[in-house]
């Protein structure tokens, strides 16, 4: 799926010597910014004559470390702040991890660009004590830390052996807190932030979409942009990888669909062979004892030729992509929407809502 040239490079060829700054905003955590960095750097390959400027600055998420993230009751917990700065003109562009951007967007804003995605999987980092070690493994009434109700409800229905606690802070955090503190046995992070850090090392073991489905979006990153800021959405559009692209709007599709949030466990799992978009997704109850899962298929086409005109840029599920076939991104939305409808036609919706009250007391 080719994607066309866009206005900058064609300006970038009449006139390479003038410079203009882009502002990029991203939270201020190492982890962060080697994502933006990456980024800026996948931008500057494309526009050698365009200069990029980083700027960074903490989040509510960032600030509040003391509370799990399903108690805090904020769905922008790592974007609002980002986002008043791009409402603001102080900032072009925002460098977000995907699964951080809400599946509403204020109207004003859009994601001009999905990164292509890297293991969407998650991983178990032990205790140095415990390595080589498996969560089957582990001793009997060992502390698992995740800051995530997915994980949790997934993991204690597989290893009811094992006890599940919250655990906050930054990448550095948290393996300080494991490594340093007798607390906890393993920790759960994604498999892509140990990644980008250069700690590879570090993962005991991938845990695979049968035992654990991950997070809508995890893995990909989202340049979120002024939704009528044409000049920034023609310059970051050409990031766009069209099968990350494709499976994310399924993914967020089926999300929004079932009113989903950090504070009910939702997974899923995509797949894209031959020409067929495949979207497993799940809803589990906090202590995983009940769930509902499924899967779906769609055909991908793909025309051989762009079918769409300039005119044509409405979002779906917060993100725009005019480079990539309408007609392949409105059967992602529709595969994630029907699959949402699905379970909620077989009481996913009663699980969510008690998932949701017993979450709001504990």
């Amino acid at each position: 799926m080719p994607l066309s040239k866009v206005p900058w490079q064609e300006e970038q060829e009449e006139n390479n010597s003038k410079m203009r700054v882009i502002r990029v905003g991203t939270r201020k955590s190492q982890l962060a910014r080697i994502q933006t960095d990456s980024v800026v750097a996948m931008l500057k390959a494309f526009y050698p004559g365009v200069q990029f400027e980083i700027i960074a600055m903490s989040t509510t998420g960032d600030k509040i470390l003391d509370t799990a993230l399903s108690k805090i009751g904020e769905k922008s917990l790592f974007t609002k702040e980002l986002e008043y700065a791009l409402g603001k003109n102080e900032v072009d562009l925002v460098v977000h991890s995907l699964k951080d951007l809400p599946t509403m967007l204020p109207p004003d804003f859009t994601i001009g660009a999905i990164c292509k995605r890297e293991n969407p999987c998650d991983a178990v980092v032990f205790h140095p004590k415990f390595v080589g070690k498996t969560l089957e493994t582990l001793p009997e009434r060992s502390v698992v830390g995740t800051s995530s109700l997915r994980r949790a409800a997934q993991l204690q229905r597989k290893f009811p052996h094992l006890e599940f606690k919250s655990i906050r802070g930054n990448l550095n955090t948290r393996l300080q807190k494991l490594d340093e503190q007798q607390k906890f046995s393993a920790i759960i992070l994604a498999v892509a932030g140990l990644q980008r850090m250069g700690w590879q090392n570090r993962v005991g073991q991938i845990l695979h979409p049968e035992e654990c489905m991950y997070a809508v979006g995890q893995g990909a990153l989202g340049v979120e942009v002024r939704a009528k800021d044409q000049d920034i959405l023609d310059l970051v559009c050409v990031l766009h990888d069209p099968e990350t692209l494709l499976r994310c709007i399924a993914e967020r599709a089926f999300l929004r669909h079932l009113e989903g949030g950090c504070s009910v466990p939702v997974a899923v799992h995509t797949v894209m062979k031959d020409g067929q978009l495949y979207l497993t997704g799940g809803v589990w109850s906090l202590d995983g004892s009940d769930s509902m899962q499924e899967t779906m298929q769609t055909t991908i086409h793909v025309p051989a030729q762009h079918e769409d005109g300039p005119e044509d840029d409405p979002q779906l599920v917060g993100i725009t992509a005019r480079n990539v076939p309408r007609g392949a991104q409105l059967a992602a939305e529709s595969l994630g929407t029907s699959l949402a409808t699905l379970l909620l036609n077989k009481g996913a919706k009663n699980i969510l809502d008690v998932a949701r009250q017993l979450n709001d007391v504990q």
